[in-house]
């Protein structure tokens, strides 16, 4: 089950690190950009990441859904607390996020497997 996570992980990586190492100054600036934003602010860091979640849901972008679960599950959040973001983002975007409800609910439960293991 964790190999899901870890192929995940391996390959955001891989392919980051030849993005950056093209030295384009605004990709660079924008993952800058992206990093600082989720640093502990007027909210915290544990809000900033529900935050994504939900923008990540609504925009139906699988890949930053699993990014802000990860995040969310080492900051170590709840399952409720993960479920009752995710209603949201579902309500926000409407019966079509539902397919990434569903991928996301199952990568959830990979990372709490593999917390476990």
């Amino acid at each position: 089950m964790s190999d899901q996570v870890d192929e995940f992980n391996a390959y955001r990586q891989k392919m980051n690190d030849k993005i950056l190492g093209e030295n384009n100054k605004v990709l660079k600036r924008i993952f800058n950009l992206d990093t600082n934003a989720f640093t502990e602010g007027a909210l915290d860091k544990q809000t900033k990441e529900l935050l994504g979640l939900v923008a990540s849901l609504v925009l139906r972008c699988d890949d930053c859904v699993k990014y802000h679960l990860e995040s969310s599950h080492s900051s170590g959040m709840s399952k409720d607390q993960i479920m009752e973001t995710l209603s949201i983002g579902t309500l926000i975007g409407g019966t079509i996020v539902i397919p990434h409800l569903r991928r996301a609910y199952d990568y959830w439960e990979t990372l709490e497997a593999k917390k476990i293991q």
